[in-house]
């Protein structure tokens, strides 16, 4: 079999190939339909988690909104641990994921977008636009073959991937010790150019996932792998997301 990789931990050719069973012949096949099916679902309950933090902090109830932010952050990954290892579980906890999710991103964005409500107040709206803007040119790219999931394109990207996780996790720790990692938060040049190139790095993932999914479905794994590869997916959004908030906050705080 083709290399089968991503740079998303969540899709592993592992988990696809260990779904290879008779069970594929009792409840259906993965299709590439039905996987973006399920993932529009997904966005509906990160949009439904997101909307309701964000009018929780718009009608000043900013106690909850951050209780369940955090709720969110933690909850979320928790939900992504579980379904990671229990790949027949994403069926039930995909939804969940979708809205635990939603609660952190509605949240963070509200915050953002009233700590930036004078001196950028398109803020939210640019980094939504861009999201969707570049998950639907990494779609456009992959589809129409101009960038193709290769071996060695699944290792750079691979490795830029675990070198981005290694390297956060050093900033945390050091700040745990009390040690300002500055340049990693601050608006210079060095810390927006360290930006982009996480940005680009995760929407290089998305055609990563793409891949992945299609070739699960090419492969012929079950139903409830369609759940997966839609969680997989949204896990590589939120990323995205996440990131070009933070490129569009740091340009927003230079004079």
């Amino acid at each position: 079999m083709a290399l089968f990789k991503s740079g998303n931990p969540t899709l592993t050719e592992k988990m696809f190939n260990k779904s290879l069973q008779a069970e594929a012949d009792m409840q259906g096949t993965m299709s590439v339909r039905g996987t973006i099916n399920k993932f529009g679902f997904m966005m509906l309950m990160v949009i439904a988690g997101a909307a309701y933090t964000w009018n929780l902090f718009e009608q000043l109830n900013e106690g909850l909104m951050y209780t369940l932010m955090i709720v969110g952050a933690i909850g979320g990954l928790i939900t992504a641990l579980i379904i990671s290892f229990k790949p027949t579980w994403a069926r039930f906890l995909a939804p969940a994921y979708g809205i635990l999710e939603g609660f952190f991103i509605g949240g963070i964005s509200a915050v953002m977008n009233a700590a930036f409500a004078d001196k950028y107040p398109g803020l939210i709206m640019q980094a939504v636009g861009l999201t969707f803007g570049v998950a639907i040119a990494m779609f456009l790219l992959y589809n129409f073959r101009i960038i193709n999931a290769t071996q060695k394109f699944k290792s750079v990207v691979i490795g830029a991937t675990l070198g981005i996780g290694i390297f956060y996790l050093i900033t945390m720790v050091l700040r745990l010790f009390g040690v300002n990692v500055s340049f990693m938060y601050d608006s210079s040049w060095l810390s927006i150019g360290i930006s982009l190139f996480v940005v680009s790095i995760a929407a290089l993932n998305l055609i990563m996932d793409f891949d992945m999914i299609e070739q699960g479905s090419e492969m012929g794994a079950p139903k409830h792998m369609e759940w997966y590869g839609a969680f997989g997916l949204m896990v590589t959004i939120v990323w995205l997301y996440i990131e070009i908030l933070r490129l569009l906050s740091k340009l927003g705080s230079r004079d």
